[in-house]
């Protein structure tokens, strides 16, 4: 047998392929980052475990230098690298910000310093930090309405409320930017502009990291719990993975220690937390594939769509469900249609000599096989309408691809979004088949 033509040898060639896959590319080289190192350094920082590189599917993101094992510290970010609410304190803006009434936000001061410290350029003492950061973001604020308005509906009434507390934060925010005028030889109106303060408020929301301040009478009373965590916030997001991560009291540090193991030249993740995909769209600007949170949610014009009108006790049934909580947060996902969108249903289903089991509904009890099927019966009919609805969203959205091509980045990022929630509904609709049958 010739060399490499063995089993052991095909296993080995799998294994560097799918290894090749998720590897990334190194970009520690690159001057930005070099910039960025040394910067860290002067702020007592060396990393001896991540480098910046470049991976497929999830971009720009920090690879392991070496194996990393269970329960390892991932990074320790000194107090001295993080930009925080006492970092503007301490800078040319804490004057303005401790005489400004009503006391500005926590938020307003680091998109404030942002700001500025991006107008300064070359003369910024952060400039290797604010190089790094993305020049534009991809959550729903800073999408055009037309990409919007594709958007599943709970997502698209968030992105609007979205949208209408950013430009209230810009509006609210315009009196004490021509305070600022003294810092600055330009007009304060074309360095604070709309799309400057955009950019740092997106910096701050999809970036920091949770370090909880002590209240200063200079600010007004909402939480001051944000930092922005040079390096660190090149950790890409994964909801399979386990972190701890805290700022340490005692050694002032901001620490991550990982909860799984990792592998050399592989990608260190994070996990932000247990969110759906149009959570993660909302907040982040970006879709998790596979993610074992997402789901498709069920309004509640969808939820009564197949049943009858007949049913005098239905207003009274969606009475019982909104005094009880039961009326939102319904939803399918992987393992098919939710305990509470069950349960729901259950309660609709309800004959009227059953009505006044409702309650044993909301507690789990089964009263009947018909009052079972009933509802499964139900569920199957609103997952085949979402199932119908999302291709044909997708093939609207496939479309706009061809025609609008100045769009096409953010148009596919809804039909990831929709791709994903279409799988979904695939499952929950073989779950369903599969528990109409054992029915039946």
């Amino acid at each position: 047998m010739r060399k490499g033509r063995g089993r052991t040898s095909r296993i080995r060639r799998r294994k560097l392929f799918r290894s090749s896959l998720s590897r990334g590319v190194n970009e520690s080289y690159k001057p930005e980052f070099i910039e960025l190192k040394k910067w860290l350094k002067d702020r007592k920082f060396e990393d001896t475990n991540l480098i910046p590189a470049c991976f497929p599917g999830t971009g720009r993101g920090l690879m392991s230098k070496t194996s990393l094992r269970e329960g390892q510290m991932i990074i320790s970010l000194p107090e001295s690298c993080l930009l925080t609410t006492d970092t503007v304190i301490r800078s040319y803006l804490g004057a303005y910000i401790a005489k400004w009434q009503p006391p500005p936000s926590p938020l307003l001061a680091l998109c404030t310093f942002l700001v500025s410290e991006k107008h300064a350029g070359d003369q910024s003492l952060w400039k290797p930090y604010l190089e790094i950061l993305p020049k534009a973001y991809t959550c729903p604020v800073c999408l055009e309405p037309e990409v919007v308005n594709l958007f599943p509906k709970p997502l698209k009434a968030k992105a609007e409320e979205q949208r209408a507390r950013v430009q209230g934060f810009f509006s609210s925010s315009r009196d004490f930017f021509s305070s600022l005028q003294p810092l600055f030889s330009e007009a304060v109106e074309s360095i604070f502009s709309y799309s400057a303060l955009l950019w740092a408020w997106c910096t701050v929301n999809t970036r920091a990291v949770y370090v909880k301040h002590r209240q200063e009478q200079c600010f007004s009373t909402e939480p001051n719990t944000c930092a922005l965590a040079p390096y660190l916030d090149l950790l890409n997001h994964s909801p399979r993975v386990q972190v701890k991560a805290a700022f340490n009291e005692e050694t002032r540090c901001y620490e991550i220690r990982t909860a799984s193991g990792c592998r050399k030249h592989e990608e260190v993740f994070i996990c932000y937390g247990p969110h759906d995909n149009q959570q993660l769209l909302l907040e982040y600007g970006f879709v998790s594939i596979q993610n074992p949170h997402a789901c498709v949610y069920v309004s509640e014009d969808v939820l009564v769509k197949y049943l009858p009108l007949t049913d005098k006790q239905m207003n009274k049934k969606i009475s019982i469900l909104k005094d009880h909580d039961f009326i939102e947060n319904l939803t399918f996902g992987w393992d098919g249609p939710s305990w509470r969108l069950r349960t729901a249903l259950k309660l609709l289903c309800l004959e009227a000599e059953e009505f006044t089991c409702w309650k044993k509904i909301l507690l789990g009890e089964i009263i009947s096989d018909t009052n079972e099927k009933r509802s499964l019966v139900i569920a199957q009919k609103i997952c085949q309408y979402f199932i119908e609805e999302t291709n044909a969203m997708l093939q609207k959205v496939s479309h706009m691809k061809d025609e609008n091509v100045a769009l096409i980045n953010q148009l596919a990022l809804v039909e990831t979004l929709w791709t994903e929630e279409l799988r979904i509904l695939q499952a929950s609709a073989e779950i369903l088949n599969s528990l109409q049958t054992a029915f039946s």
